[in-house]
């Protein structure tokens, strides 16, 4: 099966070119089986692939674990040598089910969504196109490989955010979005040359080993891991690079889910977990790692609290998440970094198209204010959601429960005070989430009449996804059960060949069972408290946040403004740059090149101009500049000799 991998990839292009050449003549049917289709078909195949992966960890066949696809030698100059060929070993094999596995089901979730806009098989298209980049990000043996993929999600997550782009701010947010992650972008590039320099090589079967044998603290480790660290803090969007993300909900609402659940923001996470060793290497990295991520998840967290469009909630939480599993990768829980990224995966996703759901039920009205009552008209919708707000605010036996508690207890035995801003980060997590929640299904009805007489439940292309997501939100975190309560850390041991020289399976969680418990009491208890919280304020007052307009206290406003970090870019950056680029723009191109150039040509013109009053047509005057002509060659012959 493994032997097949390259077809993975292969399907979901050959959709993009099928429904990207054929937008014009083939049918919404034909594009929706050719769009689903493909993925669908390579999630089988990854299927495939994980379990002859699988069979072969369970069985410790090591050569079998972690196996190179060469497809093609691509680039040969001096001692640069790049393969274009695929990794398949434990960590691409997760990747692969979830970008393929959440992939298909949003592929189906957009036939009914976007069934009546008129760019349905170019949006198809898209999405085609950007799974095949994503797979290429997962699947690639070395880092230039993974970096086409990087880019090409880039590419893509420009062309969905910005789909309607005939409207300016949506157009506006898809531009953000790709200049801010160019700027991770260059610390790839960077990085990359770096790597290359330093050990001769960027297949990572080659350099990863070569970097075991280096001292840890090593400064061209450091510095290496630093640069990867930006391009992550771009794609991934954390702190500086985290405000395109927010924005980017001016996509359709299944780009929100593809792009802000499993694939695109989680590349930063698969990339640092890749490199692992590298960056266990760089002690003084981990803890950027993990103050960035921290800082990042109570920072999006607080500013959450606030929003009352349901899809900026929903990516303020999905940038407070993405900061948890920094956190994770900075105290060494490189395994429950990735536990989380796969528990997100289901719950996020599945927040998303719900919230797309409510969206479509309340004819395109996104904000929370103007929505409630939805539970009894939009049943399947409601408890899909609630099932997804129960997993994310870490609630057992739901899955986000197992997987941020293992991220906490590593912060624990890392740092107590890491711990402590994580369990608040958590908290408003709930808080933040229960209030969407209880905005949105509970109490009356807010919207207008005309929305009111419309409100229905979504069809069933758009809400059998959410039942599936809902099942995996609920029994996602199955996958790693702590020994605490009789599992065995089947995704630790999974991961174990790929995380062999960081040591970061569970190995790091606290030994005293009894202290875990506490640890997990203490989150749980402030969870539900969070929750009680936000049900007595929205459900049993009955309380509506205020207008845009409305009194708020002080840092309600800096919350509800998010903290006008926009605003302070756009002095620090923006400006500057718009004035810089307007002094070049006016004084050197227009006045200096521009004044340069044309006023050769005008020279000539002009220099032409006065040369044709020469051309009067009089014949005598011909003659007598003729005679003049003569007279001056016989002088200048005469003077000469």
């Amino acid at each position: 099966m493994i032997d097949l991998v390259w077809l993975i990839p292969l399907l979901p292009l050959a959709g993009f070119l099928i429904n990207g050449f054929g937008r014009n003549v083939l049918s919404k049917g034909a594009v929706s089986v050719i769009g689903c289709g493909v993925v669908f078909l390579s999630f089988l195949l990854s299927c495939g692939v994980f379990g002859q992966i699988y069979t072969a960890v369970q069985q410790t066949d090591v050569a079998a674990q972690s196996i190179t696809v060469p497809l093609f030698s691509w680039i040969q100059a001096g001692n640069l040598s790049v393969t274009f060929s695929f990794l398949v070993d434990s960590l691409s094999a997760v990747m692969l089910l979830i970008v393929t596995g959440i992939g298909f089901l949003i592929h189906v979730y957009s036939t009914a969504y976007m069934h009546d806009d008129k760019g349905f098989a170019k949006f198809f298209s898209y999405l085609n196109l950007f799974v095949f980049f994503m797979l290429l990000l997962v699947l690639g043996s070395n880092y230039i490989v993974m970096f086409i993929g990087w880019e090409g999600v880039g590419l893509c997550s420009y062309l969905l955010i910005g789909f309607w782009f005939t409207n300016s701010s949506y157009a506006s947010a898809a531009k953000k979005a790709f200049v801010m992650n160019r700027i991770g972008d260059l610390g790839f590039l960077v990085a990359a040359f770096l790597i290359f320099y330093t050990f001769g090589s960027l297949e990572f079967a080659k350099v990863f080993p070569a970097a075991a044998n280096m001292a840890s603290g090593n400064a061209t480790l450091v510095l290496i891991t630093i640069l990867l660290l930006v391009a992550a803090t771009g794609k991934s969007a954390q702190i500086p690079l985290f405000t395109w993300l927010p924005d980017a909900m001016a996509g359709p609402t299944p780009v929100s889910a593809l792009i802000h659940a499993a694939t695109m923001v989680t590349a930063g996470i698969y990339m640092i977990t890749r490199s692992n060793v590298l960056f266990t290497l760089s002690p003084v990295t981990m803890e950027v790692v993990a103050v960035v991520g921290l800082a990042t998840a109570l920072l999006a967290a607080t500013i959450a609290l606030s929003q009352t469009d349901i899809k900026k909630v929903l990516a303020y939480s999905t940038v407070s998440q993405l900061g948890y599993m920094f956190l994770g990768l900075g105290v060494g829980a490189f395994t429950g970094a990735m536990f989380h990224v796969i528990t997100h995966a289901f719950f996020k996703a599945l927040l998303f198209l719900g919230a797309g759901s409510v969206i479509h039920g309340v004819s395109g009205e996104q904000d929370m204010r103007l929505m409630g009552g939805l539970k009894k008209k939009m049943p399947v919708t409601y408890i899909t959601m609630l099932i997804a707000t129960i997993a994310i605010a870490g609630i057992p036996p739901f899955s986000g429960f197992f997987s941020k508690d293992e991220i906490l207890a590593h912060a624990y035995e890392h740092n107590k005070v890491l711990w402590v801003l994580g369990v608040i980060g958590a908290l408003f997590t709930s808080f933040y989430m229960f209030r969407m929640l209880f905005l949105t299904f509970f109490g009356t009805f807010r919207g207008t009449h005309e929305q009111e007489h419309h409100l229905h439940e979504s069809p069933k292309a758009m809400t059998m996804p959410l039942i599936i997501l809902a099942v995996l939100s609920a029994i996602g975190g199955l996958i790693n059960i702590p020994e605490v309560f009789g599992g065995n850390h089947w995704l630790a041991n999974f991961l174990s060949p790929v995380l062999s020289f960081s040591n970061a399976p569970a190995e790091n969680t606290p030994a005293d069972h009894n202290t875990e418990y506490l640890l997990m009491a203490v989150s749980v208890i402030g969870a539900l408290i969070a929750a009680f919280v936000a049900y007595s304020r929205y459900v049993g007052k009955t309380h509506v946040p205020q207008p845009d307009n409305g009194e708020r206290s002080f840092l309600a406003k800096l919350s509800y403004n998010k903290y006008y970090i926009d605003e302070l870019y756009d002095a620090l950056f923006k400006k500057p740059l718009d004035a810089i680029s307007g002094f070049f723009y006016k004084i050197i191109d227009r006045s200096g090149i521009d004044g340069i150039v044309n006023g050769v040509g005008k020279s000539a013109t002009e220099a032409g101009n006065g040369l044709r009053l020469l051309q009067t047509g009089n014949i005598g005057f011909y003659i007598f500049m003729m005679v003049i002509g003569i007279i001056a060659l016989l002088v200048y012959g005469f003077y000469k000799i």
